[in-house]
C-alpha cells in the first residue's frame, strides 16, 4: 500500500512538472498578442550572430550557450515584469525560461518552435541594416579632440546598457559638467571593439586629453561616473 502511494505522488508530481511546463510555452500567436501588449520584457536567447542576422523588434539578448553572460545580463531584468524569451526552436529558451523561473520570475513565457515557427508563420523579423563600422581613426579622432571624452561601449540589445540608459542621459543633461560623448556600437563596431580589448558589454572609458584615465566594465553609479567627470 505505501509502495503504491510513493508511486501515486510521484505520477501525479511529474504531471504537474509537465502541465506547467506546457503552460510555460505559448503559440507564436499569443506570443504575439502578448508582444503586441507592451507589458513584457522581450529576451532572445540565442547567440550575437543569430541575433544580428534578424531578431523580433525591440528584444534583449542573452547567449544561453554562454552561461557567465546570460547570468550576467539577465540579473539587470526586471523581477516586477514578466518575460517572453526566444531561441531559434524553442528548446534553448524553454531551459532559459525554466532557469529564470527558479531565480523568482513569476511569468516567463516561451515561443513554441522559437523564431523559425515564427517566420514559418509569415511574421516579419528586424535585421540589422548595413551601417558602416567605425573606423580606428574615426575613434582616435573622437577620443582626442577634446579634452574630456566618455566612450561608451554598449548595445540596444544589452540589458545592462540598457539599465545605464537613464544615468547617461542624465550625465548628458547636467550642465556643469563639460565633457564630449562618443558612443561605439558593441554589435557593429567590431574593429574598435578588438582594439580597445573590449569583450563584454557595457564598458565605460575615460580620456583626459587622448589619454585613458579610467575604464570599467558593467553597471555604473551615476554618482561615481559624475565626481570622475566634473574632475
Amino acid at each position: 500500500m505505501k509502495k503504491l502511494l510513493v508511486c501515486l505522488v510521484l505520477f501525479f508530481g511529474l504531471v504537474a512538472c509537465n502541465s506547467q511546463a506546457q503552460k510555460s510555452s505559448i503559440s507564436v500567436a499569443e506570443f504575439e498578442t502578448k508582444m503586441q501588449s507592451g507589458t513584457y520584457q522581450l529576451l532572445d536567447v540565442r547567440t550575437a550572430a543569430e541575433y544580428q542576422s534578424g531578431h523580433l523588434k525591440n528584444s534583449l539578448q542573452a547567449d544561453w550557450n554562454n552561461p557567465e553572460q546570460f547570468k550576467d545580463r539577465t540579473q539587470y531584468l526586471d523581477k516586477s515584469k514578466p518575460i517572453l524569451v526566444y531561441c531559434a526552436s524553442g528548446v534553448r529558451s524553454g531551459n532559459a525560461a525554466q532557469y529564470l523561473v527558479g531565480l523568482g520570475y513569476k511569468e516567463v513565457l516561451n515561443m513554441q518552435g522559437g523564431l523559425t515557427a515564427w517566420k514559418m508563420s509569415g511574421k516579419a523579423v528586424d535585421a540589422n541594416a548595413n551601417i558602416p563600422q567605425m573606423s580606428l581613426d574615426a575613434y582616435a579622432t573622437a577620443t582626442t579632440k577634446d579634452p574630456l571624452v566618455l566612450v561608451d561601449f554598449g548595445a540596444e540589445w544589452c540589458p545592462p546598457c540598457k539599465k545605464m540608459e537613464p544615468v547617461l542621459n542624465a550625465l548628458l543633461a547636467d550642465a556643469s559638467l563639460k565633457f564630449s560623448f562618443v558612443k561605439v556600437d558593441g554589435g557593429n563596431d567590431l574593429e574598435v571593439m578588438k582594439s580597445q580589448k573590449v569583450e563584454a558589454l557595457p564598458v565605460f572609458v575615460i580620456y583626459k586629453n587622448g589619454k585613458e584615465v579610467w575604464r570599467k566594465q558593467g553597471v555604473v553609479d551615476q554618482a561615481e561616473l559624475k565626481s570622475l567627470l566634473a574632475k
